[in-house]
């Protein structure tokens, strides 16, 4: 199994995870046009991918995907409540699925995982195959035990380390996003995904991947300062980041 990032921020997200016969686009938050490009810069093209799978409605997550699945004939997956969203309420080949449970597409088992996010009905992925799981965890306000569970005993796992708490109070932002942001339906702190960390059981870890990195409230040294974690000091640490592609992460 092979993982890669199209880019991760406020701005536009998605990601790919790979193996056998199965090519799976992590949301679609990039105009067609821009997903095409940045397809072609990982060697892949529309025509390789076996489903779209959506975590929420949120345009930097679901910008693309209407476009991307009507044009190129793809299956896409989600929630009930994220099909409720009208910029998805064209698809021909929608597939529901229920957070909490587990469905093969090709070569891969994937276990939709309900997130606290401020969403219809929310989910991120974790992704087993080979003997591997590969988690994704992005768009939520706060670990809860079933969060802390669902991620255990990865062997690359992809996390958000959205915002350092002091950057978000004293910004640009107004009260309210700064209220929303930080809130128990927001998004990880540097604080928060450091302690998810210390809760994980790591002794399978290979690869850590920080992305959704917020431009305005973070920045990537400020991440690696707050997860100097002496358990991480044999991961291989990487920063999946807006503008740029993260290449393929091979699971060994």
């Amino acid at each position: 199994m092979r993982f890669a990032a199209l880019g991760s921020g406020s701005r536009g997200n998605a990601l790919l995870v790979e193996h056998g016969d199965a090519c799976l686009l992590v949301d679609c938050g990039f105009s067609l046009r821009n997903t095409l490009k940045r397809l072609q810069l990982l060697g892949r093209s529309a025509e390789d991918l076996t489903g779209i799978l959506v975590t929420h409605e949120h345009s930097d997550h679901i910008k693309g995907v209407q476009a991307l699945s009507l044009k190129y004939d793809v299956p896409v997956y989600m929630t009930h409540g994220t099909a409720r969203h009208r910029s998805v309420s064209g698809l021909r080949r929608l597939q529901l699925v229920r957070g909490q449970h587990s469905y093969r597409l090709g070569d891969i088992e994937v276990r939709a995982v309900t997130v606290p996010h401020d969403a219809q009905e929310p989910c991120q992925y974790v992704f087993e195959a080979a003997g591997k799981r590969l988690g994704i965890l992005t768009d939520l306000g706060h670990i809860s035990p079933q969060v802390q569970q669902s991620y255990a005993d990865c062997d690359i796992l992809f996390v958000e380390s959205n915002h350092d708490e002091q950057m978000l109070a004293g910004g640009a932002y107004p009260p309210s996003l700064k209220r929303r942001v930080s809130g128990k339906w927001g998004h990880l702190s540097n604080r928060q995904t450091r302690g998810f960390l210390q809760g994980l059981t790591l002794e399978r870890l290979q690869n850590l991947v920080l992305g959704h990195i917020s431009e305005q409230n973070n920045t990537p040294e400020l991440v690696a300062e707050a997860l100097r974690l002496p358990r991480l000091e044999q991961v291989q640490v990487s920063y999946a980041v807006q503008d740029e592609i993260l290449h393929w992460i091979d699971i060994n």
